[in-house]
């Protein structure tokens, strides 16, 4: 069989994956799921039927994934490793040993793929479409939106007002923000004045085992709640903005501390945290202790305890902090200007570019403090780009730059 028919095959595999594991209405669920990503690692409740695809040997198995990941690098034509990715299990350990991290690769695959950090060289290209009436904000990879709308998406995050503080809740899909769905990533929270946010992450950082508190290590009622729910949120970052005292017109002012990425990520040498997978549902994840196995307290779903119960992460000593490149006064134009190269064509307020702010005593190169981090920019009505490379993850740059649409009267 020629490589190319093999590559047909996968692609003609697209409608029958889900039908392997789930039926009737959950099985229509998975396949609309996929289009856009394939769901995390959470073990299947049934066994999944082995075919013939499966007895494959696995010298073969690795050359035809092999090939078939160095040949479709850009979306659509990449949904195909995530194919090989659905077939079976031997199919997805393969699979899932051969796609490297974006930060090796510089290529975005598995929605794991998601939290970890960009390449150091070049930054990934992304935009931002605003949905006013929805209050939705929907992160695309690419450069700019196609004429057939077929863009890849990659997250969505929808704005929730609260009597004190605004909600930015971050999902995989762009139909489901609930925080009991294994959809949920995390989210952004401000305080009243918009002037200093929290990223929040539905998981660690890293692998490590975080000891959580007896209040969040319940057993849920069935009928009441849903096993996933994330017991609680980690907060990786803090995000403040400058007050403008004086009303004095010009950029803001803003400084970004990663809680989690240590300042030793940009130094020769250096590593950012990368985590390997999702998190899997909440029994797997926070078995009960044998002394409450026998008890079932029912827990509401809008309590507080339950829903905004941060729990901090291990800091580093020296976290990452980054700051606003300081933009430079156009005489001619009359306007603050910053190099964009390219990617920025319409003046805002909203646009930043951020790069490391680091003490001397740290031992940063000079070019490694030039570097552009992150940037963000006005392409029109309601479509902004993002562009993000190492130690930034995709999460943690589409909530940086969720802060910048929420409302700041203090800081303009």
């Amino acid at each position: 069989m020629s490589f190319k028919s093999i590559v047909r095959e996968l692609r003609e595999m697209k409608d029958g994956i889900g039908n392997i594991s789930r039926r009737g209405m959950e099985s229509k669920r998975w396949r609309n799921r996929t289009r856009s990503h394939i769901a995390p690692d959470v073990a299947p409740s049934e066994p999944i039927q082995q075919g013939k695809w499966a007895n494959l040997p696995p010298e073969l198995l690795l050359d035809i994934i092999q090939r078939v990941e160095e040949s479709e690098t850009l979306w659509p034509a990449r949904t195909v490793v995530v194919f090989c990715a659905s077939v079976c299990k031997s199919w997805r350990d393969i699979t899932k040993e051969i796609v490297k991290t974006p930060q090796e690769c510089g290529r975005l695959t598995f929605p794991i793929s998601l939290k970890q950090p960009g390449p150091r060289d070049s930054p990934i290209q992304c935009f931002i479409k605003r949905d006013r009436a929805t209050s939705i904000y929907r992160l695309y990879f690419g450069l700019t939106p196609s004429e057939d709308e077929n863009d890849k998406l990659l997250l969505a995050a929808k704005k929730v007002r609260r009597a004190t503080s605004t909600d930015f809740v971050i999902s995989l899909v762009a139909d489901d923000f609930s925080r009991a769905s294994t959809t949920y990533v995390g989210k952004l929270r401000s305080n009243f004045l918009g002037t200093k946010f929290t990223i929040y992450d539905s998981q660690p950082p890293n692998d490590a085992a975080v000891q959580l508190s007896s209040r969040s290590s319940r057993r849920f009622h069935a009928k009441r709640v849903s096993p996933r729910v994330p017991a609680c949120n980690y907060s990786v970052a803090t995000i403040s903005y400058e007050l403008n005292v004086l009303r004095t017109r010009g950029p803001r002012r803003m400084h970004c501390v990663m809680h989690s990425v240590p300042v030793s990520s940009i130094q020769e040498g250096g590593t950012a945290p990368t985590p390997v997978s999702f998190p899997h549902s909440f029994h797997e994840k926070h078995s009960p202790s044998p002394a409450s196995k026998g008890k079932e307290s029912v827990t509401d779903f809008s309590s507080p305890s339950l829903v905004a119960s941060p729990v901090s992460v291990p800091v580093s000593k020296d976290p990452l902090i980054l700051k606003n490149k300081a933009p430079r006064w156009h005489e001619q134009l009359q306007c603050w200007c910053l190099n964009f190269k390219g990617r920025v064509t319409v003046a805002s307020v909203k646009n930043f570019q951020l790069v490391a702010a680091v003490d001397p005593s740290h031992n940063v190169s000079a070019a490694e403090q030039e570097k552009v981090i992150l940037q963000f920019g006005k392409i029109g009505k309601d479509i902004f780009t993002m562009d993000y490379r190492y130690p930034l993850s995709a999460f943690q740059a589409f909530a940086i730059c969720l802060s910048s649409f929420d409302t700041k009267p203090a800081c303009e």
